[in-house]
């Protein structure tokens, strides 16, 4: 989605209600209306995942989810799964892994933001992984931590290195 024409046209009725008030209020408007670029851009970003997060919601277990792509942002819808399985989702909505029930958004309150940094080679992983299974990275994110925290995935605990021992079969 190209943000430029609604950034482009707010900055033009910015600068004609300028200029009714006259030329030396034209010439402070234009002057700011070049750093109101940025600050536009980033409410219109927000109201976009506004909307997103509401959509989703009444999507569930479908999701839309909004990337950015540089300075251009795109939807990402998640259809609801209509496949083997879907009859066994909650009914609050969710998923079903491994046999572990993973909640929906909704179901543990209102989405929540979290920046975190992570080396540029795994998030190449990610965004590989999350689009080869149709899901926004956001979403795989969401699913992968729902399943750790679940138990899904667990290796069974190491004993503590005084009590080492092994367990298996020998022939």
């Amino acid at each position: 989605m190209n943000l430029t024409p609604y950034v482009d046209s707010l900055r033009g009725e910015f600068l004609l209600t300028a200029e009714a008030a006259g030329k030396e209020t034209l010439g402070v408007a234009e002057s700011l209306a070049a750093s109101l670029d940025a600050s536009v851009r980033l409410t219109l970003l927000s109201a976009l995942s506004t909307a997103a997060d509401e959509i989703s919601r009444d999507l569930a277990p479908g999701a839309v989810d909004l990337r950015l792509r540089g300075l251009e942002p795109s939807f990402v819808v998640t259809p609801p799964s209509a496949g083997p399985g879907a009859e066994d989702l909650p009914a609050g909505g969710g998923a079903v892994e491994n046999g572990t029930v993973i909640p929906a958004a909704e179901d543990e309150g209102a989405p929540a933001r979290i920046n975190f940094r992570l080396p540029e080679h795994l998030k190449a992983r990610i965004e590989d992984v999350a689009g080869r299974e149709g899901l926004s990275v956001n979403a795989w994110l969401v699913r992968a931590v729902a399943a750790t925290l679940n138990g899904a995935g667990r290796s069974e605990p190491r004993p503590p290195s005084g009590d080492q021992h092994n367990v298996g079969w020998v022939r």
